[in-house]
């Protein structure tokens, strides 16, 4: 996994209409065989994942998991306390009375599925990612008020600078930079 210390020495940024277009691009990137090039919006782009050719999530398994932990923690802790630690007849009741601590179950049961979340989400999107070379870009703070980007990564395998403007503006792609890592 790479550390978020680690930049890119630099990326090519091109700028689309529209998300039509930055998915129509996404998708021809995609079918030209590059890999490491990123989409920017200023929101999600319904079909952005299928134009990248990117595979489903793992992060509902860590959620699964991490919430089948918790409960089964959660199950275990709470039989230990009521049935061999601390045995106490309440009400006749038997010592695991399980009925009574299901809401507490419930509750580490979220929070372990949260935390799983919480944790993978930032695991598997390499966050925090203090510094990225688009950040250089002046144009690339529209990406907030309404700009679509795409950014084409320099250790992409098929990353020629010239080919890849030139592919970029072939598919709609303008205001191409070059943006370097150590620009500013």
């Amino acid at each position: 996994m790479k550390s978020i210390f680690q930049t890119l020495p630099q990326v090519i940024l091109a700028e689309f209409d529209s998300a039509h277009s930055l998915v129509s691009a996404a998708k021809k990137l995609r079918e030209a065989g590059y890999t490491k090039y990123d989409s920017h919006s200023p929101f999600p782009v319904h079909g952005m994942d299928d134009a990248m050719g990117l595979k489903r999530s793992p992060l509902g398994y860590v959620v699964g998991v991490m919430g089948f932990t918790g409960m089964i923690g959660m199950i275990a802790l709470t039989y230990w306390t009521s049935a061999v630690d601390y045995r106490f007849v309440i009400s006749g009741k038997p010592y695991f009375s399980w009925q009574a601590f299901v809401p507490v179950i419930f509750a580490i049961t979220v929070l372990f599925s949260a935390l799983g979340a919480f944790f993978g989400m930032l695991a598997f999107n390499q966050l925090p990612r203090l510094f990225h070379p688009v950040f250089n870009s002046e144009k690339f703070s529209r990406v907030t008020d309404g700009g679509f980007f795409i950014s084409v990564q320099a250790d992409d395998p098929l990353y020629d600078r010239g080919k890849v403007i030139s592919f970029l503006e072939s598919i709609g792609g303008r205001n191409v930079e070059v943006v370097d890592a150590d620009e500013k």
